[in-house]
């Protein structure tokens, strides 16, 4: 298997990373004014994404690393043609990340408000724009002969790329809904349960129609395969949700991500990004790529590296596996602090 190949898969495999466990997150974010009643209740559950998120965040800069150096070209353009939806989704995530880290610095409740809604929005913007992002980069771009992307932003605003992002909102609030039910205890954890299984049905409905499309356009038949286990592996996930198997139920959305992803990419392969200019050249794993060298030496690396990481975030996980309730929430030392 050439290296080009290999690192279309590796960047794939990441991405995977990125979308299964960054969505949960999302999903919490999006979950805080649905689920929680209290301030101790929204404190739960930041608190059960609290130890991870910034962990899970570190699959898209690895993501980002690895196509700058294995595939320069479908940086370059990716980058220069999805300039301002790419900034929306950066600042959203400094918003949100600044949101989980200032929340507790002061006691007064229109400071925390604030900073829920930045943990919102924050959660909303990239959970559905990185849904357009990989809808444009399937359906293909105006790319000309230079390999420069010859567009504007009105143009990545189409009815398929819209589709996918309300796609990629709905799975995360699904599997974030999950996520909680499977962490926490209490009134939170039954409320998230209603909701998955509902939040189950509408997903199935828009990915769908959305991963059926996909293939109608680009699709192969091992992407076809992995769609349709991806649509199995929701279905039992409403099923298990349903019957109050949050572990089981949360396996399966994770798998639904998983194998849509993985789908997507078998989808667009050997292209990176297909131009839809007449006379435009798309870029593929091959006109893209970096040097043989560059791989090579890339390829040690990630041999030697991507074992400890995962083992390093595997341990993160089980240290963190409790589940959390409102008594486990003391009070907040800097309301203490107010009050003498």
């Amino acid at each position: 298997m050439e290296l080009t190949t290999v690192w279309f898969i590796l960047i794939a495999v990441l991405w995977i990373g990125y979308f299964t466990l960054e969505g949960f997150d999302f999903g919490v974010g999006l979950l805080l004014p649905v689920l929680a009643r209290d301030d101790t209740e929204r404190r739960v559950m930041i608190n059960t994404i609290g130890p991870v998120w910034d962990g899970n965040e570190v699959w898209l800069l690895v993501a980002g690393g690895a196509t700058f150096a294995a595939f320069p070209e479908w940086y370059a353009t990716l980058f220069s043609g999805f300039y301002l939806p790419l900034l929306l989704i950066l600042l959203a995530l400094i918003v949100r990340g600044l949101a989980f880290e200032y929340r507790a610095k002061r006691p007064e409740a229109s400071w925390k408000a604030s900073w829920d809604r930045a943990i919102i929005v924050g959660s909303f913007v990239p959970a559905v724009l990185w849904g357009v992002a990989f809808a444009n980069i399937l359906r293909g771009v105006p790319i000309n002969a230079h390999l420069e992307y010859a567009g504007g932003f009105l143009d990545l605003l189409n009815p398929y790329a819209l589709l996918g992002g309300l796609t990629t909102l709905a799975l995360f609030v699904t599997h974030g809904a999950l996520f909680v039910a499977l962490k926490t205890d209490g009134e939170i954890r039954h409320r998230a349960r209603r909701l998955a299984v509902p939040a189950v049905a509408v997903s199935a409905v828009l990915a769908v129609v959305f991963l059926a499309w996909t293939q109608q356009q680009t699709g192969t038949t091992a992407s076809a395969l992995a769609f349709v286990l991806a649509a199995l592996a929701l279905v039992g996930a409403g099923l298990t949700a349903h019957a109050g198997r949050e572990g089981w139920a949360f396996l399966g959305t994770f798998a639904t991500i998983a194998l849509a992803v993985a789908g997507l990419f078998l989808a667009l392969f050997p292209d990176v990004m297909p131009s839809t200019l007449a006379g435009g050249t798309s870029l593929t794993t091959t006109n893209a790529a970096a040097t043989a060298y560059t791989l090579r030496i890339m390829s040690v690396t990630a041999v030697v590296f991507t074992p400890l990481v995962l083992a390093y975030q595997g341990w993160t996980y089980w240290v963190f596996r409790q589940r959390i309730a409102t008594h486990h929430i003391p009070e907040s030392p800097v309301a203490t602090a107010a009050a003498r």
